[in-house]
C-alpha cells in the first residue's frame, strides 16, 4: 500500500510517504510556513520513494487539534488530491499520533499547546482513550493528575509538553516522564491507519467534513 501523509498541524511540517512496508519521513521547523512550504516537501518525498501521484492507494491528514490554519492547509491538500487521484481520503486525530509511539505505557497524556496558558490534552490508558479532547488551562488539569497519583510512571508528551510540566504543581509531577521532543508525527499517521486498517472506513461524506478545532476559531 502507497500512502501519503501530510502533518501541518503544529509548527514543525512533516511529511511521510509508505511504499509497501518501507517509509520514508521528513520534517522541518515550519512557523507560519506551511503553505510556502508542504507541496516541495510533498513533492521531494514523492521523488525519493519513486513514485507518482497516481500510484497513491490513499492521502492522510491530521484530524486536528492544532494549529486552526495549519489544519485548513493540511485537510485542503490532502482532500484536493483524494479528490483529483479517486482515492480515499483519512484524517486521524492529532492527539491519538502524539501517543502513538508510548502506548505501551500504562498511561500517556498527549498535550500541545492551544495558547498562552491553555493546552489540547487528553489521556490514554494502556492505549486507549480515556476522554475525549478538550482545551484545558493548568487548574483544570491538576485534578485530573490527581487521580492518577498511584501509577508509578506518566508520559507527558507532544508540542508544549515541557511548558505544561514546568506550569504544573510541583506536588503533581513527581510520577511524570517528560518527553520533550519537539517533532512531527507525520509516519505515525501512517502506522496508525496500517494498524487499524483505517482506509477501510473511508466513504465519501468525509471529503466534505473539516478538521476537529476543539474551541471555536475566535
Amino acid at each position: 500500500m502507497n500512502l501519503l501523509a501530510i502533518d501541518t498541524a503544529c509548527s514543525v511540517l512533516s511529511i511521510a510517504v509508505a511504499k509497501d512496508e518501507d517509509i520514508l519521513y521528513t520534517e522541518t521547523e515550519a512557523g507560519i510556513k506551511h503553505s510556502e512550504l508542504v507541496m516541495s516537501y510533498i513533492d521531494s518525498q514523492m521523488k525519493k520513494a519513486s513514485l507518482k501521484p497516481s500510484d497513491l492507494d490513499g492521502v492522510l491528514c491530521m484530524g486536528g487539534p492544532g494549529s486552526f490554519t495549519g489544519l485548513r492547509i493540511g485537510y485542503s491538500i490532502a482532500k484536493g488530491l483524494a479528490l483529483s487521484l479517486s482515492i480515499p481520503f483519512m484524517a486521524v486525530p492529532t492527539l491519538d499520533c502524539i501517543a502513538f509511539s508510548h502506548n505501551d505505557h500504562e498511561l500517556v497524556l498527549p498535550v500541545i499547546q492551544a495558547g498562552k496558558n491553555s493546552w489540547f490534552f487528553t489521556i490514554f490508558k494502556n492505549g486507549s482513550r480515556l476522554k475525549q479532547d478538550a482545551d484545558v488551562t493548568v487548574d483544570q488539569i491538576t485534578p485530573e493528575l490527581k487521580n492518577f497519583s498511584g501509577i508509578e510512571k506518566i508520559i507527558l508528551t507532544g508540542p508544549g509538553a515541557a511548558l505544561l510540566y514546568e506550569s504544573l504543581p510541583q506536588e503533581t509531577v513527581k510520577n511524570i516522564v517528560l518527553d520533550n521532543k519537539t517533532c512531527g508525527y507525520a509516519k505515525e499517521l501512517i502506522l496508525i491507519t496500517k494498524k487499524n486498517n483505517l482506509l477501510g472506513n473511508f466513504n465519501q461524506e468525509l471529503l466534505y467534513s473539516g478538521p476537529e478545532y476543539v474551541r471555536n476559531a475566535n
